[in-house]
């Protein structure tokens, strides 16, 4: 099974942005994210959506 969210230097490393861009895509609503306590994890079906908008 293959996660469901993953963490913002995750999402770095799979798409090559920097953190600044992504809170950006964040920001505009480009990328979906679940705030759980403290921490910040980008739905990954967001990222796919993301990339294949791009493509």
């Amino acid at each position: 099974m293959e996660p469901l969210t993953v963490t913002i230097a995750d999402t770095q490393r799979v798409t090559g942005l920097g953190r600044t861009k992504l809170y950006e895509l964040i920001g505009d609503g480009k990328l979906q994210v679940v705030k759980i306590g403290r921490r910040t994890l980008v739905r990954t079906d967001s990222i796919r959506a993301l990339v294949d908008q791009a493509a």
